[in-house]
């Protein structure tokens, strides 16, 4: 299994808010993937449409293994670093194209068919966690990043969170049998350490799930290496969300 990499490798008045532990019985019944892989609450998924699975009680992580077209990951591996997005937004699933178009303009990153390509598969997974965790918006990170992030192993202080990495290594993560110790010796833990894979795309439970919920895990260290990351993070809003996006170009 491609997973196993680095060993054998707010408040319910919030805005557009509810909970991910819930079972969204429509997406569940359309559910096309077949588990490749399951473990400690752990699913390992073929599709996007298995991103669903994470609304199970038990399910911690649910990873989809795929990916994106060799043009995109070539024109983004041989992009200056200083043109990747950083960015964070606010908005309703509806709105992601027209809000990111001008921000991916200001950051110099050049309009065409593979912006087109990254744009396009940022509004899907927007729009499929939006039906996963039943949220009107949906807060947006776009990162680049040169530093080692959170290097920490921790726990997100979320119910659900998206991510997937573009650019460099992806996110590595402790299986719940061996969080406790990751989470006491953090940098000494010489324990198994899993790791997506770039491009894979995780929905990860966080510690506002309930009792006991949350993966560890942390950013991969890459300071000093002269490696950048371009890393997308979905949540549903919060208090550090920023100020919903309005269009203001239309009348």
């Amino acid at each position: 299994m491609r997973l196993l990499r680095a060993e054998a490798l707010g408040s319910d008045a919030d805005v557009g808010r509810t909970s991910v532990v819930a079972p969204l019985s429509s997406l569940l019944s359309e559910l096309k993937t077949a588990s490749i892989g399951s473990a400690e609450g752990v699913l390992v998924c073929e599709t996007m449409d298995g991103l669903a699975a994470i609304t199970g009680k038990d399910r911690e992580l649910v990873v989809w293994q795929r990916e994106i077209p060799l043009r995109l990951q070539e024109w983004l591996e041989g992009m200056n670093p200083a043109r990747l997005p950083d960015l964070r937004i606010l908005l309703r699933p509806d709105d992601m194209k027209a809000a990111m178009e001008p921000l991916l303009d200001n950051c110099g990153m050049l309009r065409g068919d593979l912006r087109d390509l990254l744009v396009q598969d940022i509004v899907s997974l927007v729009a499929v966690f939006a039906g996963i965790t039943r949220s009107d918006l949906v807060d947006v990170r776009l990162e680049r990043i040169n530093h080692d992030a959170c290097r920490r192993y921790h726990r997100d202080c979320v119910e659900a969170r998206l991510l997937t990495t573009y650019l460099g290594p992806a996110t590595q993560w402790i299986r719940p049998h061996h969080a406790r110790q990751a989470l006491r010796e953090q940098t000494e833990f010489n324990g198994p350490i899993e790791q997506l894979g770039t491009h894979d795309v995780a929905i990860f439970k966080g510690s506002c799930a309930g009792p006991g919920s949350g993966i560890v895990h942390r950013s991969p260290p890459i300071a000093g290496s002269g490696v950048t990351r371009l890393m997308l993070c979905l949540n549903t809003p919060s208090e550090a969300s920023p100020d919903l996006w309005l269009d203001t170009a239309s009348p």
